[in-house]
């Protein structure tokens, strides 16, 4: 029986938050290809695994189109125009494309920051292109570590982070956003356009579904001062969990596009022998992901995944804990252990001071650094985090509970999650918990030396996880094979990174019961995005109306029974609101 407090929320999000009923999405649907995901992996890891990377597959095509366009030509013509004349380019993104959005400042950053060190005289040469790109992402870079809940509902977020960081029009602005309906990154684009600034706007869904049924998005779209790139190459293998395909495809396209540049820069900078030092960046980006993923597939890759992801599972269950100590992919990888916390309802990440709450099941850690010297390091800049005053949030004409309740997102904040070489014996102090080393197959054969660090050593197991051809590597090793084009971004290695974690992740999760058919079940609905997407799961496995389930969904959240269940487990209110459906039906 519906309460009145339930009924009420329940109407509200039926007839006032209609903007945010995104079910007409293909990016918000489930896909054919991963119908029965859970009982696949349950069945046969390695099947399961292979389900998975079929949906990425799908990209390949959609980057033959892109890579062909005038909008991707259109984009890198105005990026090198941009930087040549002395602007910047700026990323902007929320959630898994704000992540995306960092990374690809970072890799950026690092190639002149490697490029310095082992070849000065060029580097001199093209010194003044170092500092050319920018990233914004909705809740500053403390959302890089943990999620900035709600956020991205508010454009007025994104437009003054577009502000602050002195947008104008000598500039570009790539906006990224999976479902090409996200607020907060709609007002970066609005800030962008109203300085004159070149604005480029990418996402994953149809532009004509988009226009038809989300007016935020429509405005944007068919506003001739945005270049949009639709990006869509269908529903992703979980459904609902963008940061999959929809991701991947941002980050080739966007990362295509960075290396591009650099060929320009070197073209126009350079002389033939000092290009001779870089790889080559003329290449078929559509085919290399073809090679990764057909690599990734072959006999041997899923064994090693196979085999990998069934030791991270253990480690769960026997109630251990997993860190992953990393160099050069540091942020790849936190980008992937991140988002598990609100993609499957997991303890996120835990601050230093911070002995109350659970720590994650896995954390992101390196030995080279203390943490805040390896923000410098991998960012190439100092961290960019949020101080806004109360003043400002009035300004921005925000909610009054966020006024009266800011976030705590300030840098201060942000180095109190020690991802550097600290010792934190909640990470190893379980029997049952690891420390997994994790390389690129091009970067292993160069760096070797995080292997005997002392940060490791307190660890009752170690594993090392290598992602691309090796020889020879310790005999305990995993190592999934196949070779990745060397370019000057690294950007097929990290593609590779990114598909290989994204499996484990999600597979791992299917093996702990966190997903129902091929929907992320263990979800928060923490936002008005993530409400709509857990009352379409619940009405697509339950068989009832939205209507019903919406219904269903706000009895839960205002049920004493279930607050008191997860006060003696942690259980998702999709997942308890299932059950009751069920258990209804078996009483009738």
């Amino acid at each position: 029986m519906t309460n009145n407090k339930a009924a009420l929320a329940a109407e509200h999000f039926l007839n006032n938050e209609k903007q945010f009923h995104l079910g007409i999405l293909p990016t918000e649907q489930s896909n054919p290809k991963t119908k029965g995901l859970d009982t696949v992996f349950n069945n046969n890891i390695e099947s399961g695994i292979k389900m998975l990377l079929s949906v990425d597959e799908d990209i390949i095509p959609m980057a033959e189109r892109v890579f062909a366009g005038k909008e991707f030509s259109e984009m890198l013509e105005s990026a090198y125009s941009a930087i040549n004349d002395g602007g910047k380019i700026v990323f902007s993104g929320c959630g898994a494309t704000g992540r995306l959005s960092i990374l690809l400042e970072s890799m950026w950053r690092t190639f002149f920051r490697k490029l310095e060190k082992e070849h000065k005289n060029i580097f001199d040469k093209i010194s003044s292109f170092e500092d050319s790109v920018f990233s914004i992402m909705t809740g500053g870079d403390y959302a890089l570590i943990k999620s900035v809940e709600s956020f991205e509902d508010y454009p007025q977020f994104g437009q003054r982070q577009a502000q602050d960081l002195n947008l104008s029009s000598d500039d570009v602005l790539i906006a990224i956003t999976e479902g090409g309906e996200t607020s907060s990154v709609i007002g970066t684009v609005n800030e962008a356009v109203r300085v004159g600034a070149k604005a480029f706007l990418l996402f994953n869904n149809p532009a004509d579904v988009l226009c038809q049924h989300v007016e935020r998005s429509r405005k944007v779209i068919e506003n001739p001062a945005v270049t949009v790139l639709d990006l869509y190459c269908g529903p992703m293998a979980l459904a609902g969990s963008t940061r999959m395909q929809a991701t991947s495809s941002e980050q080739l396209i966007a990362g295509a596009m960075l290396e591009k540049l650099l060929g320009r820069i070197f073209s126009e900078n350079l002389s033939a022998s000092e290009r001779a030092i870089f790889p080559e960046v003329d290449i078929n980006y559509a085919e290399e992901l073809k090679q990764v993923i057909n690599d990734l597939q072959s006999s041997r890759s899923l064994k090693a995944i196979s085999e990998y992801m069934d030791f991270e599972k253990e480690i769960y269950q026997a109630e251990g804990r997993i860190t992953y100590f990393v160099d050069e992919y540091l942020i790849d990888i936190f980008t992937d252990t991140t988002e598990r916390a609100p993609t499957f309802m997991l303890a996120p990440f835990r601050k230093y001071d911070d002995t109350k709450t659970e720590p994650s099941f896995a954390f992101v850690k390196t030995p080279l650094f203390s943490t805040a010297d390896a923000w410098t390091h991998y960012l190439g800049r100092e961290l960019r985090c949020l101080d806004w005053s109360v003043d400002d949030y009035i300004k921005m004409n925000v909610p009054e509970e966020i006024i009266r309740n800011p976030p705590a997102i300030s840098k201060e904040e942000m180095l109190k999650f020690l991802i550097g070489n600290e010792e934190e014996a909640c990470r190893f102090e379980l029997p049952q918990s690891a420390a997994v080393l994790i390389y690129s197959g091009n970067e292993y054969c160069d760096d070797k030396y995080i292997n005997s660090s002392a940060a490791i050593k307190s660890f009752p197991e170690t594993k090392l996880l290598v992602i691309g051809d090796v020889e020879p590597l310790p005999e305990e090793a995993i190592m999934v094979p196949g070779k990745t084009r060397k370019t000057p971004l690294m950007l097929m290695d990290h593609m590779k990174v990114k598909l290989v974690l994204n499996t484990i992740s999600t597979g791992v999760m299917v093996l702990l019961g966190r997903v129902s058919g091929n929907w992320m079940s263990w979800v928060e609905v923490s936002n008005k995005k993530l409400r709509d997407r857990a009352i379409r799961l619940i009405a697509e496995l339950c068989e009832v109306s939205y209507h019903d389930a919406c219904y269903a969904l706000h009895d839960t959240l205002n049920s004493p029974q279930y607050r008191e269940a997860t006060l003696r487990s942690p259980i998702s209110p999709v997942q308890y609101t299932m059950k009751e459906i069920k258990n209804a039906r078996i009483e009738k």
